[in-house]
């Protein structure tokens, strides 16, 4: 197990990238383009899009193009891709709603960057936005990542910087690359639902609106598709997960039951992009030519006092396997919810599939026996006698994570 982070700065102040490396998940930050998270690769996989007429593998763009602050319809935005926090709700009709992408300020400018050393060998870094004069706000992403582990966690902050009383959310939108992710059938955007329905709403038609299915009564899946649109979760129960070409990404928030949340209570929104022969002219001259797959938690709708603050904080983990998502727990997620599977000579048969983010083991709780060891970010299915068991009890199984 590793026992520190590496840290590494490099190229111009205004195209500086910052790598953060924990010998499992390497991190690289923009913050010179609105603080975005650039890259994210685990186990050299990497997960998110990022926009190949803009920058190169290197990060750096490409030959002829300039990046920097930039405003104007959403067909002027350079989407470079990546992780990053707008407020929300977006639209363009009044002082209320922020009218980006783009935005000169906390999409495309500067952000102030602050490194520490945190607790356990851990490293904090804070990517901080200017005062933005519409929305009032400046932004804060501070990411922390600790050793050995497959994920980081990223707090966010809304600071009310102007003299008038502001109401916005934090809205934190990941965008994936979603060009090899057509062709499996477990592959797309997994999502948690609590209680009743409708656990869906309409909120964008490019060219149509996401299509959405039931995984279990407890998650539901936007399997990969050609359209241009997005579907918010307004019964979101505080956890993503995103099946591809690269493995899984997930992400877990907390959700304030009752609060007032944008986008008709949606506190999870999926959103698609596929290439379009022609410019949608509805939605500002957008013209797609990538599969995008955006991974978007928002937090309440906050009145904020000049001085005042609001934050989100989310993790992230990942994972090498493709199979489907049922739940995000604070250790990892479940493909396959532990389950008893029949009785056999040597007891009733404990079946189910884990992936963590440290390591550690699987422990059946009423008999202590160990079902599973696990390694970050690796599947670990199991189907184990446990003589002691009762098969009409709950399999409660739960992680431990080793001994540093």
């Amino acid at each position: 197990m590793n026992a520190r982070v590496r840290v590494r700065r490099e190229g111009s102040e205004a195209h500086e990238r910052i790598v953060l490396d924990n010998g499992v998940v390497r991190v690289v930050a923009a913050p010179g383009l609105g603080g975005r998270v650039l890259s994210v690769r685990h186990r050299d996989r990497e997960h998110l899009y990022r926009n190949g007429s803009l920058l190169g593998e290197d990060l750096r763009p490409v030959e002829g193009v300039s990046l920097g602050p930039v405003d104007g319809p959403m067909s002027a935005w350079n989407n470079v891709g990546g992780d990053k926090t707008w407020p929300a709700p977006q639209g363009w009709d009044g002082p209320g709603q922020w009218a980006g992408p783009p935005d000169p300020v906390l999409d495309s400018g500067a952000y102030g960057v602050r490194l520490q050393d945190g607790p356990g060998g851990s490293v904090v870094l804070t990517l901080t936005s200017g005062d933005d004069p519409r929305s009032g706000l400046r932004l804060s992403r501070r990411l922390t990542m600790e050793p050995g582990v497959a994920g980081y966690r990223l707090d966010l902050e809304a600071f009310n910087a102007s003299t008038t009383d502001r109401r916005w959310a934090l809205w934190n939108v990941t965008q994936i690359d979603g060009s090899g992710s057509a062709g499996e059938a477990t592959d797309g955007v997994f999502v948690g639902v609590r209680g009743g329905g409708p656990h869906t709403v309409p909120i964008v038609s490019g060219n149509g609106y996401p299509r959405v299915v039931e995984h279990t009564r407890a998650a539901l899946r936007v399997p990969p598709q050609d359209v241009v649109g997005k579907v918010g979760f307004p019964t979101a129960s505080g956890w993503l997960a995103n099946v591809g070409a690269a493995g899984t990404l997930t992400q877990r928030f907390d959700v304030t039951e009752g609060a007032d949340y944008p986008d008709a209570g949606s506190p999870a929104e999926v959103w698609l992009e596929a290439p379009v022969s022609r410019p949608l002219e509805h939605l500002g001259g957008l013209c797609p030519v990538d599969r995008v797959i955006e991974v978007e938690a928002l937090g309440p709708l906050t009145e904020l006092a000049p001085g005042e603050r609001v934050g989100l904080g989310i993790d992230f983990g990942f994972g090498t396997g493709r199979e489907p998502v049922s739940e995000v727990t604070a250790d990892g997620f479940w493909s396959e919810r532990p389950h008893w599977d029949g009785r056999g000579p040597e007891g009733a048969r404990l079946v189910g599939s884990f992936t963590s983010t440290r390591h550690g083991a699987l422990v059946h709780r009423r008999s202590g026996r160990t079902v599973a060891r696990v390694a970050p970010g690796e599947p670990a299915g199991f189907a184990v006698p446990v003589p002691e068991a009762d098969p009409r009890t709950d399999p409660d199984v739960v992680f431990t994570a080793a001994r540093p």
